[in-house]
């Protein structure tokens, strides 16, 4: 006989289970790029190339506009506000849209689930996404940002280049909201003088391949000299959009099999935020990371993560989790640590004025006193403590570019993503993890696939990349 009490031990396994799976393995899928239109004619969707168009609540809507973007084959959507949801729903359900996206500020979060599903349910024939972050333009630039008593700072220009990413902001979203595509938009940069700038071809490249390399959609917001050029048939805007178009194509055209991303470092968070700048640097130094709340600490443990970087302030249960994953063979780095915690009865380890080691088991736990002052520093402190043996991916003659491996089920990387953010050619060698005996190269401007030579030693494969102008695509196979 099974006792109530067996019942509901094995009920609350599975819903453990369950959860674990959710956030090890979120929803899998391809970039979609949605255009922001705001021209009164919008060229043909073969033209253009994409499917999707987004117009703004705030603005006038021309009901002719979006009846004609429908009849010409598109998906239309508007942006609105949470608050002007319902009124934009109402609109959307007689005029036939196919959804909403939901512009919600990240203060303003909280209860954006609940929100979203009375929506779905009360107009089951419109589609709601949350538009999760606002986030920056792909760029290089010069300084970097300092986190200084919660008080961002901007550094003198560095001799390294530097770049600007939504890498992070994108792994916060896929944990924020596991069932929808992490999907952004952002403005471009203007000059000091706060004019917009001429957008080019590599600018739109960039923002399209990023996208794409990253698994999320975005809300390319078009300038609208370049729209009115498109639907004039001007042949410069025609010839610049067939590049971005070709980007475009490259992510689309792709089926991924369901691969997800390769990670074996878990970073603990309090809250979400998209604008951490300790995240983006881990970002920039192609540190492969999974974001996780508190609450995740079983679904650390599960994953084949060799590292754990704990920011959010552990209570007691979570506290013998850490334990507990330090004693399974973790190396765990709790930042501004000031609380008591199980492991404190073993002999501290002082390693410098800010830094207290303690070993447990077979892993052990490094107590930073202090939080993240410098990112950069920080950044490079966690890429040597995983050191050469467990570090899944590196680059050489790399600064500009960010990689991001994607592995199957069963734990094996098959693809790795490349973006270079300067948009000037680069050779690249790189380093990964794992015995390959195939290395297939592509392109958007060469297609698939170029053969590339392996080396194979000390269970490392190392390859070189001929030409990486914005995108790349690299697949590995072991057979």
């Amino acid at each position: 006989m099974i006792s109530n009490s067996s019942r509901r031990d094995h009920e609350d396994l599975r819903k453990t289970v369950v959860f674990c799976l959710l956030v090890l393995f979120p929803p899998s899928a391809w970039s979609t790029v949605l255009v922001q239109w705001s021209n009164s004619q919008l060229p043909p969707p073969s033209s253009l190339g994409v499917s999707d168009v987004v117009f703004s609540w705030k603005s006038r809507l021309r009901p002719s506009l979006l009846a004609n973007a429908r009849k010409q084959g598109y998906r239309v959507y508007v942006e609105a506000p949470l608050q002007q949801a319902t009124a934009a729903a109402e609109e959307g359900a007689r005029a036939g849209w196919t959804g909403l996206l939901l512009n919600i500020p990240e203060s303003e979060r909280k209860g954006t689930r609940t929100a979203a599903t009375r929506l779905r349910s009360a107009y089951p024939k419109l589609k709601f996404l949350v538009l999760g972050t606002i986030g920056k333009q792909p760029q290089m630039r010069g300084s970097l940002v300092i986190k200084n008593d919660s008080v961002l700072e901007v550094s003198s220009p560095t001799a390294q280049p530097w770049i600007d990413t939504n890498l992070a902001a994108i792994k916060v979203e896929q944990r924020r909201n596991q069932a929808q595509v992490p999907l952004y938009t952002f403005a471009w940069v203007t000059s000091k003088q706060g004019q917009q700038r001429s957008v080019t071809a590599s600018d739109y490249s960039l923002a399209v391949a990023e996208a794409g390399a990253f698994h999320a959609d975005v809300v390319l917001q078009l300038d609208k000299r370049l729209q009115r050029a498109l639907t004039n048939h001007d042949p410069e805007a025609w010839a610049l959009w067939s590049q971005v178009r070709s980007t475009a194509n490259f992510y689309s055209d792709l089926t991924d099999g369901g691969l997800q991303p390769a990670a074996n470092v878990a970073v603990v968070v309090d809250r979400l935020d998209t604008r951490d700048e300790a995240l983006n640097l881990l970002a920039r130094h192609n540190i492969p990371f999974q974001v996780f709340l508190a609450a995740d600490l079983n679904a650390v443990g599960v994953g084949d993560f060799n590292l754990v970087i704990v920011f959010a302030k552990p209570d007691k249960v979570e506290a013998e989790h850490i334990a507990s994953l330090v004693t399974r063979g973790k190396t765990v780095v709790l930042v501004d640590a000031h609380s008591s915690y199980p492991w404190h009865s073993n002999q501290p380890i002082q390693l410098n004025e800010h830094t207290v080691s303690y070993l447990l088991g077979t892993g052990k736990i490094l107590e930073l006193s202090e939080p993240v002052t410098d990112p950069e520093a920080f950044a490079q402190d966690i890429r040597r403590l995983l050191g050469k043996r467990d570090a899944l991916l590196s680059l050489w003659n790399g600064l500009t570019s960010i990689a991001v491996g994607y592995k199957d089920h069963s734990g094996a990387l098959k693809a790795i993503e490349f973006v270079n953010y300067a948009t000037d050619p680069i050779r690249v060698q790189v380093q990964v993890k794992g015995s390959f005996t195939s290395i297939r190269y592509e392109t958007p401007e060469h297609g698939c696939c170029q053969s590339l030579v392996p080396v194979t030693h000390d269970s490392f494969t190392e390859f070189v990349i001929p030409e990486l102008r914005i995108a790349g695509r690299a697949h590995l196979d072991s057979q």
